[in-house]
């Protein structure tokens, strides 16, 4: 249907539901393999209307109001209802229990919500924090399960335009600064249009998608798209996929869908957790538009999942990279449907210097200082794409790198209650031809026969698994991990180990301190630190003298000439760690004993056996020797974030072949205290004792990560798996 059928998000869901009623509009596999619940377009517009009526009751016109989800239908209506009360409608998720609240509710201030929308489930688990926060008590907490569809029949239509804000979509990063994207009605049509005729969508596509709904890859690429074009998709928990990533493609070759996608680590993830026997189960000859974006689109990943999936049906001419950003509503550029991605061969060093100098792409694995980069496709339609000068702000000639700039219908509204940077970054001019105005990303690419290649940033943020993080945020955290450390001495950066990236912490040391260092004891803080406030795993931390950290004149750290000191050895280095190499990690060398990861457990399993799997299995996520693992130390101790420790209990599952909660690494956080309790449980004592698991922490722990993607969603994941395959 085309898009001038309708001018708002409440025209389009209506259209659906009076000409295909009883169409399912959405599935739920609860588990990522049970079909669960579904619901029609007619049952949704009427759940919609119930959830809107409930809310015109007791906020205003434009109010913004909080969602507080776990994966399932209930967002999708809860979602569609603020549009159809006229309301602005805030996703977020959860918050963690004896979590920080801190990010939840500075988002909350800054939007200046009135009412949070969430389930019966969720507020009972949180009520708790509520009562600890004035901001969150004062707001109107609606549980939406308990609303009945009867409602719907008091809904009032709102005075809604296409200019009207639908959603706030706020941007990860720094927890004090929160920056919330405000997208119209009129900006999500018109990007949902150009996603359509990028990626061929109709009402035949089917959707199949793991990703997140409250952030815009999962929301619109997914949820939304699939209501604009009337057709279906199909949803599960993210923590489905990262549990058992043979879910995500199973669902696909089951329900015979034709487009689906995640970020670069997923598809690695795919490669490696998939085995021989599950691939012979799988037929992914219907899938059409494996879209890849929010992570640099990485050449070797794309041929790795093609090549290993060819014998599934899978066609290569089915990739497609993508570029696009939380401020431009979602997309930016694409490839054609069906044809194969775009590589390029450049050279790398003068690539650093913002030239362009083309290699031979038949002779690159011959030239030392050859560096393939993937395109992202043709800027959609009637958006413009120009390459800037950042300093100048005029045009780059075509064979020079700049920062990329964007114009169209599609470029949001702006950042909610901030002039002065949407000013800065919504409203750039081109000085020389003064035209305008335009977005500027903060990425750094170049156009090449009008296909763009994102190269880098221009911006000091660090992504890892497709998820923003301001190195200010983590050098803070650093800091105040340790008396040992230096007040504003420290840098954070990323850098390319094994074609992903990895953060690196470089940290001054107090002159008090550096006699008397003790680095295990440092080291160690500012690992449990980063993992329990960022979700990170430290690939290296570098101590250094006392007034050695670069900066400039004015005293502002200099990241990139550390990272570069870093990279040749310059630092004035007083004590280091670093992830282990492979060759330390042997299993000649005894430092790696063995792991059975497909044998099942052969009862009755002794506590000690448990606990040689989990040190062994713990110490290959980490990339650490076997011996410096402490079975009394929590997980967090060593760094390990919600991904891998999600992932450490669904490759449990199948050692023990028990069904077990993700949750348990945060209800028995050591070596110890989950043996006892998994003795226990294969032994069948009394389990009286216990945790109350929370259910809210399933989904969040992992969605918090999920909550990806710079590119395709300026929010974005998670901490990419880069681990060894079984």
């Amino acid at each position: 249907m085309s898009k001038h059928n309708f001018s708002t998000v409440i025209d389009l869901l209506s259209i659906r539901a009076a000409q295909q009623p009883e169409e399912v509009a959405y599935r739920f596999l609860e588990d990522g393999e049970t079909d669960s619940s579904e619901i029609t377009y007619r049952a949704l517009q009427k759940r919609a209307q119930a959830i809107a009526a409930e809310l015109q009751a007791v906020v205003s016109p434009g109010d913004r109001v909080l969602l507080l989800y776990q994966a399932g239908l209930s967002y999708v209506a809860a979602f569609l209802g603020c549009l159809y009360a006229g309301v602005v409608a805030v996703p977020a998720y959860p918050p963690r229990n004896n979590h920080s609240l801190l990010r939840l509710q500075t988002i909350v201030a800054d939007a200046q919500a009135t009412a949070t929308l969430t389930t019966s489930g969720v507020l009972a688990n949180i009520s708790r924090q509520i009562k600890q926060s004035s901001d969150l008590q004062q707001l109107k907490w609606l549980a939406s399960d308990e609303t009945t569809d009867e409602l719907a029949q008091t809904w009032r239509e709102p005075d809604v335009q296409g200019s009207t804000l639908a959603f706030l979509q706020y941007t990860s990063g720094s927890t004090g600064k929160p920056k919330g994207v405000m997208v119209s009605h009129s900006n999500l049509l018109h990007n949902l249009g150009l996603i359509q005729q990028a990626m061929g969508h109709s009402e035949d596509t089917i959707f199949v998608s793991w990703l997140p709904l409250f952030h815009d890859m999962g929301l619109i690429g997914k949820m939304l798209e699939s209501l604009y074009v009337g057709s279906s998709c199909i949803l599960m928990p993210p923590v489905s996929f990262l549990q058992k990533p043979f879910r995500w493609l199973n669902a696909i070759s089951t329900y015979r869908a034709t487009a689906s996608g995640a970020p670069n680590f997923a598809y690695d993830l795919c490669v490696r957790k998939i085995t021989d026997e599950q691939r012979a189960t799988l037929d992914l000859s219907s899938w059409q538009v494996a879209f890849n974006g929010a992570e640099p689109v990485r050449a070797q990943t794309l041929e790795a999942f093609a090549t290993t999936f060819e014998s599934c049906g899978f066609r290569r001419s089915a990739l497609y990279p993508c570029y696009g950003m939380a401020e431009t509503t979602l997309m930016v550029s694409g490839g054609a449907k069906g044809h194969l991605p775009v590589f390029q061969s450049v050279q790398a060093n003068a690539l650093q210097q913002n030239r362009v100098q083309f290699a031979d792409n038949d002779k690159a694995d011959d030239q030392t200082d050859a560096q393939v980069v993937v395109g992202c496709g043709k800027a959609v339609f009637d958006l413009e794409v120009v390459i800037a000068n950042p300093d100048t702000l005029t045009r780059c000639e075509p064979n020079e790198v700049g920062e990329i700039w964007v114009k169209g219908d599609s470029i949001a509204q702006g950042y909610w209650q901030k002039a002065e940077a949407t000013q800065q970054t919504f409203h750039a001019y081109l000085q020389d031809l003064q035209e305008g105005p335009f977005l500027r990303t903060g990425d750094l690419g170049f156009l090449h026969e009008a296909e763009l290649f994102v190269t880098g940033r221009l911006k000091d943020l660090i992504i890892v698994g497709g998820r923003n993080h301001y190195p200010q945020d983590i050098e803070l955290t650093v800091f105040q991990s340790h008396p040992a450390l230096r007040p504003d001495g420290g840098a954070t950066f990323s850098v390319d180990v094994n074609n992903s990236e990895k953060l690196v912490v470089v940290q001054e040391v107090e002159r008090s301190h550096i006699r008397k260092l003790n680095l295990a004891e440092v080291v160690g803080a500012i690992r449990l630190a980063i993992a329990e406030h960022h979700d990170l795993n430290a690939h290296a931390i570098v101590l250094i003298k006392t007034s050695s950290l670069p900066k400039t004149s004015s005293g502002k750290v200099q990241r990139r000439a550390c990272r570069s000191r870093f990279l040749s050895g310059e630092l004035a280095i007083v004590g280091e760690w670093q992830t282990p190499t492979l060759d330390e990690l042997s299993l000649g060398n005894g430092t790696h004993p063995p792991v059975g990861t497909n044998s099942l457990y052969a009862a009755p399993v002794s506590a000690a056996s448990i606990e040689s799997w989990l040190a062994a299995r713990l110490a290959q996520h980490l990339g650490l020797p076997s011996h410096e693992i402490d079975r009394y130390h929590p997980f967090s101790y060593y760094g390990l974030g919600s991904i891998d420790a999600v992932d450490l209990i669904g490759e449990l599952e199948t050692w023990m072949n028990l069904s077990l909660s993700p949750t348990l690494p945060w209800e028995y956080p050591s070596i110890h205290t989950l043996t006892e309790y998994l003795t226990t449980l294969i032994n069948g004592e009394d389990e009286s004792s216990e945790p109350n698991p929370s259910p809210s922490r399933k989904d969040e722990t992992v969605d918090q990560l999920l909550s990806y993607i710079e590119h395709l969603s300026e929010d974005e994941t998670r901490k990419a798996l880069e681990k060894s395959s079984s």
